[in-house]
């Protein structure tokens, strides 16, 4: 899946699209949460990843009970908004959408709907506050797993009740859930404590999938200017990420 070499120097420029094709997290949906604000913007942020080597998007707006009441109803459309922008701009990329789910207390009503977003098959993506876990936490993925979903975790790694927690996984692992690794997190974009957990839950293997979390032309200008320590990349090259499932799911059924 990788294909760097070896340098003496302590960090490597790398090019995101050599070790991320399908990018499964995003917020690339024009107009819906604190992502792309319009279309423009969204072909804008594509064509920028497109260029870095990333030829399959999915976007995952955010649905939470306070900020943004999204569903199948508000995505759909702005979804095929962006599918006729990015045909016009004649950029020929794979688009699909699912959602970034808030743990939060809106979430088990829209569990018990049976009609969450998903990224592929029935694997739906879900975030927690950033300071606070859930107290209910192992009830909500029995809810899921009762519901017939499987939960994949986004960026555990920004989450700071974990810190050197990292035990607090497994009791969610058992429960079958997968975790996500932001990239941006591997750089220190979003703090040296963040980095430090990246790494080391990368080193413990517990990541399955890698995503960029692309919001804005901030995180695009990053994303394409990437530098990481040589040990870093060894261990992604070294992962079993599972990314590829996602595109060969989605192409199985259109």
């Amino acid at each position: 899946m990788f294909s760097f070499f070896s340098r003496k120097n302590k960090k490597i420029k790398v090019n995101i699209g050599e070790f991320l094709r399908q990018d499964m997290h995003s917020h690339i949906i024009p107009g819906l949460d604190d992502g792309a604000p319009d279309i423009e913007t969204a072909i804008s942020l594509i064509r920028g990843m497109h260029e870095a080597g990333i030829s399959c998007f999915m976007g995952t707006p955010h649905i939470m009970e306070e900020l943004y009441h999204n569903n199948k109803e508000t995505i759909a459309p702005a979804y095929e908004a962006l599918k006729q922008g990015l045909k016009e701009a004649q950029l020929n990329v794979q688009v699909n959408y699912a959602a970034e789910y808030m743990v939060d207390e809106g979430f088990l009503a829209h569990l018990r709907t049976k009609r969450l977003l998903t990224l592929y098959d029935n694997w739906v993506l879900i975030e927690t506050p950033f300071y606070t876990e859930p107290i209910d936490m192992e009830e909500v993925l029995f809810q899921i797993e009762t519901a017939g979903y499987k939960a994949i975790l986004a960026h555990p790694e920004r989450y700071h009740y974990v810190d050197d927690r990292f035990k607090v996984f497994e009791k969610y692992i058992h429960r079958g859930m997968k975790l996500q690794l932001n990239v941006l997190s591997l750089t220190g974009y979003y703090g040296l404590k963040e980095r430090e957990v990246a790494n080391r839950l990368l080193e413990a293997g517990y990541y399955q999938y890698i995503g960029t979390d692309l919001h804005h032309e901030r995180h695009l200008n990053r994303l394409s200017h990437i530098e990481l320590e040589k040990k870093t990349i060894q261990l992604m090259e070294k992962n079993n990420w599972e990314n590829h499932l996602i595109t060969e799911w989605h192409s199985n059924v259109q």
